[in-house]
């Protein structure tokens, strides 16, 4: 009975896979490296708020805010140019 409901578990995640892969449109290069830079910056960002969640010295904790000050700046840019690179 588990082998089944297995096989059933994973087809289910199959066919989700390629439903999503048909809603997404295709990406032209500059739009990936938009989307990788994106997911970067957002990790940087999770690693520093999660930094600052440990952080006790002051200037420590200073020094992690305006990183995320800064990613957040960069996260904003990219955003911009992801918007113009779809309405082009």
């Amino acid at each position: 009975m588990a082998r089944g409901f297995d096989s059933k578990f994973v087809e289910a995640q199959q066919e989700e896979a390629t439903r999503d892969k048909k809603i997404k449109p295709a990406m032209t290069p500059e739009q990936r490296v938009i989307e990788a830079r994106r997911e970067a910056l957002e990790l940087a960002r999770a690693r520093s708020r999660a930094d600052l969640s440990r952080a006790t010295a002051a200037a420590h904790r200073q020094m992690l805010e305006a990183a995320i000050a800064a990613l957040d700046q960069q996260l904003a840019l990219l955003a911009q140019q992801l918007a113009l690179l779809v309405r082009s």
